[in-house]
């Protein structure tokens, strides 16, 4: 299957030495110490170990600090993708092909839309009205049940808040959840982790929000989309 997404020219495979803080990474470069930029913040539960491959985008600017961006990561075989922008990109890409049947209707896609005081990550349009769309990032699997979030996240609970708000204004709002791990069977909230998170997830549900997680296939080829999953049962 085609890739929707592949990454730039440049790109490299590395090995992953330590994480410091949140948003940096150290890894060996063709044997040469390099820090790598990460841009998500979640603990990144069970993914990273020293010793193990990852794959590097070059810096899309040339005077930048840091010249990479972590994109993948291989704890134990699979590709794992904690790019937290890739499901924006991947929503937008699914959206240009047809290959979601839940955006087919709309023609038009607004990134970072202003909603209120905030923005979310899309807005589609069409002659059937508007479609909110969050994106988020999955990459924590439990017994088959792909989890988010990996760390507690008002941000979140305050996006899942404004969907509600929305939905009871009779607009169409949507998660979709790109789950970048091939052993998740079907998806839940991380009660674990963030229970509040768990809490407005399923308030979420019962008016009207719309949840439509996908499994995705990242390689260092690219990044395909696979099947929807369905939701754990309560």
């Amino acid at each position: 299957m085609t890739p929707l997404l592949t990454f730039p020219p440049g790109s490299r495979q590395a090995v992953f030495v330590a994480r410091e803080k949140r948003f940096l990474v150290h890894v060996l470069l063709d044997g040469r110490p390099v820090t790598a930029h990460t841009n998500n913040s979640g603990s990144m539960l069970g993914l990273l170990r020293p010793g193990m491959d990852v794959f590097l985008s070059p810096a899309a600017s040339p005077g930048r600090r840091l010249p990479y961006t972590l994109e993948l990561v291989r704890p134990c075989g699979d590709w794992v993708g904690v790019n937290t922008l890739t499901p924006n990109r991947l929503l937008k890409r699914a959206w240009e092909e047809r290959v979601l049947p839940e955006l087919g209707a709309y023609t038009h896609f607004t990134p970072e839309a202003k909603c209120g005081d905030s923005r979310l990550d899309a807005r589609l349009s069409g002659p059937e009205g508007d479609f909110w769309i969050e994106a988020k990032n999955v990459t924590m699997v439990e017994d088959g049940v792909a989890c988010f979030p990996d760390a507690v996240t008002e941000r979140g609970q305050k996006h899942l808040r404004e969907l509600m708000d929305l939905a009871a204004r009779g607009v169409r709002v949507g998660v979709f959840l790109v789950v970048q791990r091939p052993d998740g069977r079907c998806f839940g909230p991380a009660d674990f982790i963030d229970p509040r998170f768990a809490e407005l997830f399923w308030q979420a549900v019962d008016r009207g929000v719309e949840f439509f997680p996908h499994v995705v296939h990242a390689r260092p080829e690219g990044i395909t989309l696979g099947p929807r999953l369905p939701l754990v049962s309560r």
